[in-house]
């Protein structure tokens, strides 16, 4: 039953749900590693009963600093290709894994505007890693578009959804 009250839209929710039955079923944690998502993944993650046995931990990485401090993304990555890149995307994704105990993980950095953009990372740009322990990493990049904030953000929550049931069914 979904909480009328929840931040989240329905369809997310239900997704989330039945990631977490997936993750449950398989004996797999998740861990999260947000820049620009600013903990939504962790937070609809945790909007469900019973995600405690599930979601392992989440790291808000928001700042350059928090990233190299808390997850080990090394600041030269972060120089050489900027904070929104798929090389720190799957940095993150990795340190994520190697700083917790959970077994898949996934990142996201990106421009949600309505400033910051440039013409090589306009608003909308958003890369993502996902890692699960033992086997490759996956990233992606989408460009949502000059849209809102809160749309980029929850469009990169559902692609984070996505990429956490692709890892979950790994095998």
């Amino acid at each position: 039953m979904t909480d009328l009250n929840s931040p989240f839209p329905a369809d997310l929710i239900a997704r989330a749900t039945e990631l977490l039955q997936v993750c449950r079923e398989a004996g797999l944690k998740i861990v999260t590693a947000e820049s620009c998502t600013g903990g939504l993944i962790a937070g609809l993650l945790t909007e469900i009963p019973g995600s405690s046995d599930v979601v392992e931990r989440g790291f808000v990485t928001y700042s350059n600093e928090a990233k190299a401090e808390m997850i080990g993304v090394p600041m030269e990555l972060i120089k050489a290709h900027g904070a929104v890149s798929k090389e720190v995307a799957q940095a993150m994704a990795e340190g994520a894994l190697a700083h917790s105990r959970a077994d898949i993980a996934v990142s996201v950095t990106g421009v949600a505007g309505p400033g910051g953009g440039t013409a090589t990372k306009p608003v909308g740009l958003v890369h993502f890693g996902a890692a699960r322990r033992d086997s490759a990493l996956v990233d992606a990049e989408k460009r949502f578009g000059d849209q809102s904030r809160a749309a980029i953000r929850l469009a990169s929550v559902s692609v984070a959804l996505d990429l956490l049931s692709d890892c979950a069914h790994l095998t």
